[in-house]
């Protein structure tokens, strides 16, 4: 009973501190401040936690051929980057691979993609993906310990720093 009720509370927590982080980010809070970010360094420690979180399950690659730094704030980047891998772990079935890639896009931007061979979304799901609490699969979303949050959160964090989020599944 005690495992049951601290599984619990820490799901309360996780939903609270998701729930304090969108609030923060749809309000009119001024913009990030523009600090180096050293994306090679925070992409190589995601890279980790994910690799931790899938616990051997999958087959886990970082492609880093990007720029090194970047202007933004690391705390809301590294949000909105770790949320997307996270997802890729608890959405790819074990045995499965995951590619997270880092790279230049054009004169002056960049690109962060996140790609596994999970068993995809259906398009009729994809435009309502950002949404606060939106399921594809109730179930398996239960299962996998989200929020229905982490998705809203990445699109205000990329609309803050001036970039989009596209999503593309089969």
């Amino acid at each position: 009973y005690l495992y049951t009720a601290a599984e619990q509370a820490r799901r309360m927590q996780q939903l609270i501190d998701d729930l304090l982080t969108l609030s923060a980010l749809e309000t009119d809070s001024p913009p990030p401040l523009e600090d180096p970010v050293d994306i090679a360094a925070m992409l190589a420690d995601i890279c980790e936690e994910v690799e931790a979180l899938s616990a051997g399950r999958h087959r886990i690659t970082l492609e880093n051929e990007g720029p090194r730094r970047l202007l933004g704030s690391t705390r809301e980047l590294r949000s909105a980057f770790a949320n997307l891998a996270g997802n890729a772990v608890r959405y790819t079935p074990d045995g499965g691979s995951i590619v997270l890639r880092w790279g230049a896009e054009g004169s002056a931007g960049a690109r962060f993609s996140v790609r596994d061979s999970g068993i995809g979304i259906a398009p009729q799901h994809l435009p309502r993906l950002t949404e606060r609490f939106y399921r594809v699969d109730r179930g398996r979303s239960r299962e996998a310990g989200g929020t229905g949050l982490g998705l809203a959160i990445v699109k205000h964090v990329l609309e803050r720093h001036q970039a989009t989020l596209q999503i593309e599944s089969e």
